[in-house]
């Protein structure tokens, strides 16, 4: 028999499905982690093998988080990088993050992954590229299994030393053979090109200041030829414009374009500093982004284009980012600040003159066009990311798809006097924790609680690496 799971009496459910349908009084029935039906209690089955009463909560498909570094939990906050931008940055971690041993790696993962299971992610994308002393990105997926999160890991690297023009110490970059041949090694072992898969492989060279124009081209050729999708940093900053530049004679994109690396498999994380013309070029590649707000302002790196990318036609979701650029792994925050910062960015834009600025700041149509709004905001962090990820088995809940979903507990305090809309209110209002999240048909959290972990004594060796690490620099 299959296992059954059955969602009733939900105070609105959010389907994400082509009609976007809002259904007050909703629920759901899934059969071994695939939805069957979706509908306002009518026709729904009475019982299932799992029955999750909703009263008084809202439900909505699992986010899906595009950009982040879980390793990174290890070092949050630490003094050395607390006021600086990214290459500064960058340089206070390398050697910190390259002694990352497997047991770390492992509290690591674990931590972030339980961090973004309370905001209600249940798809995540995860960019390793540090591969030293020992740790390997099989524990970051058996960390993942262990949880019980939908999980797409990056095979990452960085072969650039200092001494070759790149930014990280040679002591922390790996021989380019190795990498490929690790590479092909983790995709044959762990990659799942299936319907409804819980782990997917990614080549992730790390950045345009960390890797060698060859092994971009070869990592490109062999995750065409392995059929896995390619991801790396682009357009954060303007120190890696005026390095690609200085180095190359062109601006980040059209390098990368000449490296064969645009197209619908490939997704870039931060895609900051581009202009019109290269917003029509991913357009035209069916290139993605994943848009990572509260990193981006962390450091100080700019703001995305996000509409710009939306109007174009250009895939964009939602990334957390590394934690210790964040220093949080909420993805719900991180939907929030994506709305608020689209809005910042559309009144920081220089007018064409002085009555230009006036008719933009007075016309409430115009500017409601040109807003981000909440529901805009929602599809980032579901359909979005779903469609960066090059998935159409998750992002929406409707039958057929994949059974994952959160619940936030609309009677709080946070939400007091929000609840006119009560869709729009999970991105106006604070950030609220999952009461449960579900993944593949599996309850991942309940009561607000990882259900299947005890993350306290994760939480008591996680510190413990993370005091060892940092101190140990």
């Amino acid at each position: 028999m299959p296992r059954s799971l059955l969602v009733k009496n939900a105070q609105m459910l959010v389907t994400m499905d082509p009609s976007r349908r809002e259904i007050a009084g909703g629920g759901l029935y899934a059969e071994d982690g695939v939805i069957r039906q979706v509908g306002d209690g009518g026709g729904l089955p009475d019982t299932a093998d799992t029955v999750i009463d909703a009263a008084g909560q809202i439900v909505l498909p699992g986010f899906v988080n595009t950009h982040h570094h879980l390793n990174q939990t290890l070092t949050r906050n630490i003094p050395a990088a607390q006021n600086n931008n990214l290459f500064p940055w960058l340089t206070a971690h390398y050697r910190i993050w390259a002694k990352t041993n497997p047991e770390a790696s492992r509290a690591s993962t674990l931590i972030g992954l339980a961090e973004l299971a309370l905001s209600g992610c249940t798809t995540v994308f995860d960019h390793s590229y540090v591969f030293k002393s020992g740790n390997k990105v099989d524990y970051q997926i058996e960390a993942a299994r262990d949880l019980g999160i939908r999980f797409h890991a990056s095979r990452g690297s960085m072969s650039l030393g200092e001494s070759s023009g790149g930014l990280p110490p040679d002591d922390c970059v790996e021989d380019e053979d190795f990498i490929l041949e690790d590479s092909i090694r983790v995709i044959d072992r762990y990659h799942d090109a299936g319907n409804g898969a819980m782990t997917r492989i990614v080549l992730a060279p790390c950045s345009p200041f960390s890797v060698s124009e060859t092994l971009l081209r070869e990592s490109a050729r062999l995750a065409r030829d392995k059929g896995v999708m390619l991801h790396t940093h682009l357009c954060e900053t303007l120190d890696e414009e005026r390095y690609t530049l200085e180095r190359f004679g062109k601006r980040p994109v059209e390098w990368m374009e000449d490296l064969d690396w645009l197209g619908p498999d490939v997704w870039f994380a931060h895609a900051i500093h581009v202009d019109d013309e290269e917003i029509q070029t991913f357009a035209r590649t069916r290139c993605g982004a994943a848009h990572c707000p509260c990193s981006n302002m962390r450091l100080g790196s700019g703001i995305a284009p996000i509409k710009k990318y939306m109007a174009a036609g250009v895939r964009v979701g939602l990334g957390v980012d590394g934690s210790a650029s964040n220093d949080s792994s909420n993805i719900l925050m991180e939907a929030r600040q994506a709305m608020l910062l689209a809005r910042l960015r559309l009144g920081l834009l220089p007018p064409e003159g002085p009555r230009k600025h006036f008719l933009l700041s007075q016309s409430h149509e115009l500017r409601q066009a040109e807003w981000m709004t909440a529901r805009e905001a929602l599809e980032l962090a579901t359909l979005g990311g779903a469609r960066v990820l090059g998935r159409d088995d998750i992002g929406s809940l409707e039958a057929g798809k994949c059974a994952d979903f959160f619940t936030l507990d609309l009677n709080t305090i946070g939400y007091a006097g929000g609840l006119n809309d009560p869709v729009a209110a999970v991105i106006f209002c604070a950030p609220q924790g999952a009461r449960t999240t579900v993944v593949n048909g599996e309850v991942v959290v309940a009561d607000g609680e990882i259900a299947n972990l005890d993350m306290r004594p994760v939480v008591t060796e996680h510190n413990m690496w993370s005091r060892r690490l940092v101190e140990g620099a």
